[in-house]
């Protein structure tokens, strides 16, 4: 006697998490791409002769990026007012790298800290108007 037992796939029965709120989206995508800059950063250091203090334009690059990015998904997420989810995405972003700087290293404001906003919101900002406009 043959059974024919139906059982579900396993993958099926894992809850699946997604994250409703377009600003919340965009900062956990621009976060993620923050941590694969910073490794790939960090293996251009360790297998090349640069040095840690060359890293600064670096640094913004990879914070510009990190925001286009979480921008891009925002303003996808959001499907309206782009520039606007980027921007507030921009300065949340700087509001958190400038406080876990603060607090874990005991650096203060300073000029970097207006490059770092301006960098961010202008490409958060574009990155929303860019995810808006791409195809669902």
């Amino acid at each position: 006697m043959v059974r024919c037992v139906n059982r579900m796939n396993p993958i099926e029965r894992i809850p699946r998490f997604r994250i409703t709120s377009p600003l919340l989206s965009g900062v956990v995508n621009a976060f993620i791409w923050l941590c694969i800059g910073a490794v790939v950063t960090s293996l251009i250091v360790t297998m090349t002769n640069m040095t840690e203090q060359s890293l600064t334009r670096a640094a913004y690059i990879i914070h510009a990026i990190a925001c286009a990015c979480g921008g891009f998904s925002s303003g996808k997420r959001a499907g309206s007012k782009g520039w606007y989810h980027g921007l507030l995405l921009g300065i949340l972003y700087t509001v958190i790298v400038v406080l876990v700087g603060f607090l874990g290293f005991d650096a203060g404001l300073g000029p970097d800290t207006a490059i770092l906003l301006g960098s961010a919101v202008a490409a958060g900002a574009v990155g929303g108007m860019v995810g808006v406009n791409a195809k669902k």
